[in-house]
């Protein structure tokens, strides 16, 4: 699978750099390292409370003018989920079995994921960048825990989430230092990934929607950035 993601963001390059007739040495490489705040939507389960890794890299295209804009293609390592600890006895997190209800409210849930944002991006002055795009995201791995207990029937083929997720996302860039910047991301999924069925104290059932919902701190190292700018600059 991950061979197939890969030749899938290479793929998307190629079909870039045919629409376009750039010299290679104004092309941008970026290395990125943060981490993702998360929560699944409609779990019942309420909270950034589930701390993931977001790494990988990327490239950005620049096009316009003064090469102010950029297309940008990543591809990501996404740790991703939603946790909530044993606090509360009135919790909204409930199981009914036949005639006992558990109320403990621990729940976790790990999704991995290898990730694909496309997006356009605008830069002012050298300093602040803004982007906006959306992203395809391939599940790689998933564990479930309810009540501190390993759910077995989640597994990655055990079609209880879907495998695929389409987000939409907005971005946020600000130059650190040289070649470093800090980024502020936000995504959010357009299709739901499982739809669950709930039950309450009296055992009655209701049924939700779930979607990824992520907040996104990262580092991210550009490479050829000094000589991309040089080279719109020299343009007539």
């Amino acid at each position: 699978m991950y061979k197939k993601v890969l030749l899938l963001f290479f793929f998307f390059s190629l079909l870039l750099f045919s629409g376009y007739k750039l010299e290679a040495q104004i092309i941008k490489g970026e290395a990125i390292l943060g981490m993702n705040l998360s929560q699944v939507d409609g779990d019942e389960v309420y909270g950034f409370k589930k701390i993931g890794a977001n790494l990988g890299g990327g490239v950005l295209i620049p096009f316009g003018k003064r090469g102010r804009w950029d297309a940008s293609f990543e591809l990501l390592y996404d740790q991703e989920g939603s946790r909530q600890s044993q606090q509360y006895y009135d919790s909204t997190l409930f199981t009914c079995d036949g005639d006992t209800v558990i109320i403990t409210g621990e729940y976790k849930l790990n999704l991995h994921y290898m990730t694909i944002p496309v997006m356009v991006m605008f830069t002012d002055k050298e300093f602040i960048s803004f982007g906006a795009g959306f992203s395809w995201s391939y599940m790689v791995g998933v564990k479930e825990w309810e009540q501190g207990h390993l759910v077995t029937g989640t597994t990655l083929n055990s079609g209880t989430y879907n495998k695929s997720d389409f987000r939409l996302l907005a971005d946020i860039r600000v130059r650190v230092y040289k070649s470093l910047k800090f980024n502020l991301r936000y995504q959010y999924s357009l299709l739901k990934i499982r739809e669950r069925e709930f039950k309450d104290l009296n055992c009655n059932t209701w049924t939700r929607n779930q979607f990824n919902n992520v907040i996104t701190f990262r580092l991210i190292w550009v490479f050829n950035e000094a000589q991309s700018r040089k080279n719109f600059q020299n343009m007539p």
